[in-house]
């Protein structure tokens, strides 16, 4: 290449990678603004939801709350924060609390699996993307059901009653813990995002924080109109030594907060406004990441993509390639810090995995390390409580960090456990490469239709819990050792459940399913793609 071509080539490259950072700052900003859509739209509900004694009644209830509570909010933080200030105000015990804080931990990879169906229409791509977003719903799914129960029997039983290994655990660390000096909030990406996002929604957290504390009487607006903020002023003055001297004196002023949607909001509801919104976030979120999976096939090719690939998803030389995973997980953990938030962070690694930049099996532990870094917000948030509610603020906090740190140590060291929630992603992501639609069909099923399903049943009773609900989860476990006996150990089984053949097809396939979405939706070229190559492994 002459001179002028390299300098050519050079001045392309750093003009995609400026690009690319635009792109991501938008793209972050996207997942800001659709977060205060669904605040808008059932942050109230949520709100109401929690200060209903009789909604919380049993930690299956309480964990399906916290599903919908952070499916609702788009925020794990959220949702966490409301139920700290409840467990703080003595609206709610802290053993409830964690139960709730268990179902916000699978509510918050909601936002990742949304981000995946930007890839659809590629199909080799959709099905390893959809695969790195379920990796994370796997995991936390697999914990809920390996500690809930802990949590639940230990609370039932002996001196531990009404208080199980995790509130025992972090009541203990907390107990005798004082702290002079109380801790600072400091914001580090929202530092950045928030000058642009404050230009066109702001939002009063508080008001869903009082309607959880059943403060609010009327149907007062999330939207804030008034905005306060601290002036800092010089003044002169004549000291006793006759010397002029100088002091600044801070004062706070109230002014009208001059953001896009302020004017609108006083003649449209909520509700209108949140579903304006809604569609601005998801227009923005698909354009900049259909933006950002071309920059990144643009910039990562050839050579270029060969080294990266292989420096990322490399391990560590020699007996140290062992340590390579928990590395990754503490990396995981420091960025999510930074961000402040494992929404942000994973939604960013999805589409890496999706044009295969990033592997699975290492994208699994940068995961792990997500949902340990996320639990620094909420430390910080009780770091920076009031002396009066601070004990109980950190040990739900702290309830919230041990839970993924249980978690982890269930789901990762040892390979043969590791591979549970790898496979299962890579199944889900295999069905949705074949069958494109089972992806939205998941993402309802998953984060709507069975937490509000087993949310009822709670509702309506531990008889109705335990009549229906008991019968369902056996089937599923009996079918779930079926097919992994049917793919490991088929002589293990008679021979007439060695496969599901004999089952009428719609049973045991989604071709017929298929074939009906397929009439629906007709000529539809985005979800009935031309591109029917076969998925690769």
């Amino acid at each position: 290449m002459t001179s002028c071509e390299k300098t050519t080539m050079v001045a392309g490259l750093l003009v995609k990678f400026t690009l690319l950072l635009g792109l991501l700052y938008f793209f972050v900003c996207s997942l800001s603004f659709l977060g205060d859509a669904f605040r808008l739209l059932g942050g109230k509900a949520a709100g109401k939801a929690f200060s209903s004694n009789a909604i919380l009644s049993n930690p299956v209830s309480n964990l399906m709350m916290g599903i919908l509570a952070t499916v609702l909010l788009q925020s794990s933080s959220t949702t966490t924060s409301i139920v700290v200030t409840m467990v703080a105000a003595d609206l709610l015990t802290v053993r409830p609390a964690i139960f709730i804080i268990m179902g916000s931990n699978i509510g918050t990879s909601v936002t990742n699996t949304i981000i995946s169906l930007g890839q659809v229409s590629n199909r080799n791509e959709f099905r390893r993307a959809f695969a790195g977003a379920t990796v994370h719903d796997m995991f936390n799914w697999l914990s809920v059901l390996c500690l809930l129960p802990v949590e639940w029997i230990t609370g039932s039983i002996g001196s531990w009653h009404d208080c199980g290994l995790l509130c025992q655990l972090t009541g203990a660390m907390t107990r005798n813990l004082h702290v002079d000096k109380q801790a600072k909030q400091h914001e580090l990406l929202k530092a950045i995002t928030k000058p642009f996002t404050n230009l066109i929604i702001q939002l009063d957290k508080n008001v869903i924080k009082k309607f959880a504390k059943n403060e609010m009487v009327g149907n007062e607006t999330l939207v804030k109109h008034m905005c306060t903020r601290t002036r800092v002023e010089t003044q002169a003055y004549l000291a006793e030594n006759n010397t002029c001297q100088v002091r600044y004196v801070m004062t706070t002023v109230t002014e009208h907060c001059n953001f896009l949607f302020e004017h609108i909001a006083n003649t449209w509801s909520d509700d209108v406004l949140g579903v304006v919104l809604l569609v601005v976030a998801l227009v923005l979120l698909c354009a900049c990441l259909v933006l950002i999976v071309k920059l990144l096939h643009s910039l990562l090719r050839g050579k270029i993509a060969l080294v990266l690939r292989h420096f990322i998803n490399a391990d560590f030389p020699g007996v140290f390639r062992h340590l390579t995973g928990y590395v990754a997980i503490l990396v995981g953990a420091g960025l999510t810090m930074l961000v402040q938030s494992s929404s942000i962070f994973t939604s960013a690694l999805t589409p890496l995995v999706g044009v295969s930049v990033l592997h699975l099996d290492r994208m699994y532990p940068l995961i792990l390390g997500a949902n340990i870094g996320t639990t620094f917000t909420a430390i910080l948030a009780a770091l920076a409580s009031d002396r009066s509610v601070f004990q109980k603020a950190l040990q739900v906090a702290l309830s919230h960090l041990f839970f993924n740190i249980f978690g982890i140590l269930i789901w990762y060291p040892f390979p043969v456990m590791r591979r549970v929630p790898i496979g299962l992603a890579k199944r889900l992501g295999n069905t949705t490469a074949k069958y494109r639609w089972f992806a939205v069909a998941y993402l309802a099923a998953m984060f709507f239709v069975l937490p509000a399903f087993v949310f009822g049943l709670s509702v309506a009773g531990s008889a109705v819990l335990v009549g229906v609900g008991l019968p369902v989860f056996l089937f599923f476990v009996i079918v779930v050792i079926v097919n992994v006996l049917q793919s490991k150990k088929p002589s293990f089984l008679p021979r007439r459940l060695r496969t599901w053949g004999w089952l009428p097809l719609p049973l045991h396939s989604l071709a017929p399913y298929d074939a009906a979405v397929g009439k629906v939706l007709g000529t539809c070229k985005r979800c009935v793609s031309s591109d029917d190559r076969p998925a690769s492994d």
